[in-house]
This record gives C-alpha cells, sequence and structure tokens, in this order.
C-alpha cells in the first residue's frame, strides 16, 4: 500500500499548489479526491493527507497541491481560541495587554514589531469588537478582523 501512495505521489509532483482543499489542505488525498463532494470523501482525502508523510513531502518540494512558503494562519483556529478564552480575552483587550491577547496576535499571525499596534487597536475598538454581553466568538473573530481591516498599519493582517 505505501508503495502504491508514493508512486502515485510521484506521478503527481507536477501539478500545482492551486488544487490544495481548504477544508482538508494540500497532499495527496486532495490530488485523488479533487471535486468530488461529501464529509466521507473529505474524510478521505483527510487521512490520506495525513498519511505516509504524503503532505511533508508535498510542504517542502512544493508538490501535491502544497506551498511551503506561506504564512500559517486559520481562522477556525483563532475562532475557537477566542471562544475558549473569551472572557480573559475580554478583560486583556479592555487592557490593552495580557497573556490571552499576546496568544491570541501570536495565533492570528501578527508580526513582532506590529504587536504593540494590535494591542493598542484591540483596546481602543473593544467597544466595536466585544458589542454585547452575549457576543458570540465568531462575531469578535469577524468585529475584530474588520477593525484590523480598517487601520492602515495592520491591514495587511486582514484574515480572508
Amino acid at each position: 500500500m505505501k508503495k502504491l501512495i508514493a508512486v502515485a505521489a510521484l506521478s503527481l509532483l507536477p501539478f500545482s499548489n492551486a488544487m490544495a482543499d481548504q477544508d482538508i489542505g494540500c497532499g495527496l488525498g486532495s490530488m485523488l479526491f479533487a471535486g468530488q463532494q461529501g464529509k466521507g470523501v473529505k474524510i478521505l482525502g483527510a487521512t490520506t493527507n495525513g498519511t505516509s508523510g504524503n503532505q511533508t513531502f508535498g510542504i517542502t518540494f512544493g508538490t501535491l497541491g502544497c506551498d511551503g512558503t506561506g504564512t500559517v494562519t486559520s481562522s477556525e483556529k483563532i475562532a475557537l481560541f477566542i471562544d475558549g478564552n473569551m472572557e480573559q480575552l475580554a478583560r486583556d483587550m479592555s487592557k490593552g495587554e495580557g497573556e490571552t491577547l499576546a496568544t491570541l496576535a501570536e495565533a492570528w499571525g501578527v508580526a513582532d514589531q506590529d504587536k504593540a499596534a494590535f494591542n493598542a487597536l484591540a483596546q481602543a475598538q473593544y467597544s466595536a469588537v466585544f458589542t454585547s454581553e452575549n457576543v458570540t466568538s465568531q462575531t469578535v473573530l469577524e468585529n475584530l478582523n474588520t477593525v484590523i481591516a480598517s487601520d492602515a498599519k495592520l491591514a495587511s493582517y486582514t484574515l480572508s
């Protein structure tokens, strides 16, 4: 089985990185199941991407729909982080400093030289981010992303 996967992976080397799936990432599974729909196919593709080191191979060599040059960001991971840390994040943002806010900036991909501006913006725009007592983590993420997009210095960190 490993030989079959290796042969398939090598035969797909010329393909570009445009074939990576946003749900399951890049790798042999994304190539094999390209164009197919459904949870089952996504699960098979993700499992295939994660086996035999083919995703690592693709990232290393820029094949199998992978690109090893980008920044690792995930709005889903950030939303999960916000969801699990809402109260502490709200406190940190209101102060413009703190471990939770620092971790969020790191997860967001904010460069060290821009973290002070990120913290200051989060504090200054606190009420635009945390719009109500019952705000959801997804709304906080969307609001913060909007605030970042409107800031000239930090707009490059806008999540797509």
